[in-house]
């Protein structure tokens, strides 16, 4: 059996998680029909949709010192309910609160961890590819340790439902040790409000990076996303220097988006903000330099300031 950490949020299940939902049902398919799970700290209220997406059992992992984040008292719910269904694999989204559970659930039990896992390759031995510096290289990792510990990749696989009824849910008492609660969330505080799920479900990102050369460099990136009905995505410098919020921050430590268009400006393309843009299907690069990382791996650029080539396009698309 496969066991899935699930995460949701205000707005339902969280899309990776969703995706990761998939992923399992694939990697089960591929070992003979093996069944999918799901463990989560109160998600009893989402078994339907967990049913339309293969999941036979959520085992909801609840009690009082657990209901704000842990990571670790988290990952002991997670292992309780793997004990009681007996799972080989224990697998989830590669989110920040993912990787940080799942890797204090493969210290408790002596298991390796794959983070960022995009596929898999193998089953005997266990064999997963891997996202490794930023996403600029992938790295096969064999998985020997029984259960086999490991995270998925955001857009590595595009979520969907297969039907079915709602699982059937059972309630999770973790075993927890005094030291499972050393570090945990005791009290929450409104702040700027987030608006990355925007960006890692638009259709068509406009980013801007340096190369705006200010936070009033910016007019044009969003009346082009206006006309297009895009979403605004920024390079991590421009959120550093305070330009722009950090909700809109595409990147390594930002969102991984998976757009059908992604129209980078004035960003030169590093690594750590490939690792997030390069799962769009199109990219149009506009920068300066013609030998910038994201103009030699854009699908389409065009050589130029984007105070020139923006204001060029808005008005072909105003002229239409």
């Amino acid at each position: 059996m496969i066991l899935v950490f699930v995460e949701h949020g205000p707005d339902g299940l969280v899309d990776t998680s969703l995706e990761t939902l998939r992923f399992a049902r694939d990697l089960g398919a591929a070992g003979g029909g093996i069944a999918v799970d799901a463990v989560g700290v109160g998600i009893a209220g989402f078994a339907a949709e967990l049913g339309a997406h293969g999941v036979r059992t959520a085992y909801d992992v609840g009690g009082d010192d657990v209901a704000a984040y842990s990571g670790s008292g988290w990952a002991a719910g997670i292992l309780t309910a793997r004990e009681m269904a007996g799972a080989v694999v224990i697998t989830g989204a590669g989110t920040q609160r993912g990787n940080e559970v799942l890797a204090h659930a493969a210290a408790r039990v002596d298991a390796p961890m794959a983070a960022n896992v995009v596929s898999f390759s193998g089953l005997a031995p266990f064999v997963v590819t891997r996202q490794v510096m930023g996403g600029a290289a992938l790295e096969d990792m064999r998985l020997g340790h029984r259960p086999a510990i490991f995270s998925v990749a955001g857009h590595a696989v595009e979520a969907s439902e297969i039907g079915g009824s709602a699982a059937h849910v059972v309630a999770v008492d973790p075993l927890l040790r005094p030291e499972d609660l050393v570090a945990r969330v005791v009290s929450t505080a409104a702040g700027e409000a987030d608006q990355s799920g925007n960006l890692k479900t638009a259709r068509v990102v406009v980013g801007g990076g340096r190369g705006a050369g200010g936070p009033d460099g910016f007019g044009a990136v969003d009346e082009l996303a206006g006309l297009l009905g895009a979403t605004v995505g920024v390079s991590r410098v421009v959120t550093s220097l305070g330009w722009r919020p950090h909700h809109e921050q595409v990147g390594q430590t930002g969102s991984r988006i998976s757009p059908e268009l992604y129209i980078p400006c004035g960003i030169s393309g590093a690594i750590q903000h490939w690792a997030g843009c390069s799962s769009s299907k199109a990219i149009l690069a506009i920068n300066t330099d013609a030998e910038a990382p994201m103009v030699t791996k854009a699908t389409y650029a065009v050589v130029g300031d984007m105070h020139e080539v923006l204001p060029a396009i808005i008005e072909a698309i105003k002229n239409r």
